[in-house]
């Protein structure tokens, strides 16, 4: 027994060894804000103690277009798109809870309804009364859930590489991303709220991104050091402990807003049977694919997406301007 003892007395003192040695630390709120928050970046108080991290740019007359990033992503995917919308819309982003400068929520929720709750109370804070909304990933399945709360809201969906097909349109084993796999292992995830190393978060982009130069240095370091902001690692656990329930062709079949579906071909995330999911079962959608690219189009392949957007944004009805 006491042999026994010894044992385990050295083998937990190895274990604390190696955590202490791998383990990476929460970053500083103060130093992400001065690398992340700069101008034109607003810090807006939503109430209850959540203020969130958003930018709101292009001419106030203008339509407007919010953009909802995607899990583990954060206002600064959307860059692309904004530098080439700017010119004749107003694009508003923001950081969604639990990720980038926004940071956790307050009430520690982050169920669906929370997130679209959060849509639609920063749409009040600025005024909106009727916009385009589009999403990416998460962001795509949160605008969805979105326009089936509020249909009165929205002129235009734009769902790219959307969240929230059935089981059958996603990956086959072995594919995916290893990020988000590990993060959904009970035992990983709770570890991972402590150890993320820079090279998981690197992999997970180049599993997620078919042109590896897209995946340079700087975006690396932005998704691996606004996910170690305080709370973020702990909201993504929680997140991605809650069970996922997809969108049914009953639900889809009530969404009148119309809608451009957006998607990379070689999305290995949500693979290009969820495209054709979104667009039979919402009436009169519109889709594009794009050959060669993965699950983050905006950032892939700006050029193309933004012509294919501005193009079915013209056939629409014009959104009322956001003052």
């Amino acid at each position: 027994m006491k042999r026994l003892g010894k044992w385990l007395l050295v083998i937990a003192v190895v274990l604390t060894g190696v955590f202490l040695v791998l383990r990476t630390p929460d970053t500083d709120p103060a130093a992400m804000k001065a690398k992340y928050g700069g101008a034109p970046s607003q810090f807006v108080d939503l109430g209850g103690g959540l203020t969130v991290h958003l930018r709101d740019e292009g001419p106030r007359g203008a339509p407007v277009i919010m953009l909802l990033h995607g899990s583990n992503a954060d206002l600064h995917t959307w860059g692309p798109w904004t530098s080439r919308l700017t010119d004749q819309y107003r694009v508003i982003r923001f950081d969604q809870i639990g990720h980038g400068l926004t940071g956790p929520d307050p009430q520690g929720n982050y169920d669906s309804a929370r997130f679209v709750e959060t849509v639609e109370t920063v749409a009040e804070k600025l005024g909106l009364t009727r916009f385009v909304l589009a999403g990416n990933s998460m962001g795509g399945g949160i605008a969805l859930r979105y326009a089936l709360a509020h249909p009165d809201r929205l002129t235009g969906l734009v769902l790219v590489d959307a969240a929230g097909a059935p089981a059958s349109a996603k990956p086959k084993a072995g594919a995916g991303n290893v990020g988000f796999t590990l993060a959904r292992i009970p035992g990983v995830k709770l570890l991972m709220e402590s150890i993320t190393p820079r090279g998981l978060i690197q992999r997970s982009l180049k599993q997620t991104i078919v042109d590896d130069a897209v995946v340079t240095p700087e975006m690396v370091d932005r998704y691996w050091e606004l996910l170690r902001y305080p709370g973020n690692r702990a909201a993504t656990a929680k997140r991605f402990g809650r069970s996922r329930v997809p969108f049914t062709v009953a639900e889809l079949a009530a969404i009148k807003t119309p809608t451009l579906v957006i998607w990379g071909e070689e999305d290995p995330l949500t693979t290009v049977e969820g495209a054709r999911f979104f667009n039979q079962a919402i009436a009169g959608s519109t889709l594009r694919v794009y050959p060669g690219i993965g699950h983050i189009p905006m950032e892939e392949a700006p050029d193309a997406t933004v012509a294919d957007l501005k193009a079915w944004l013209a056939a629409i009805p014009p959104a009322a301007a956001g003052t």
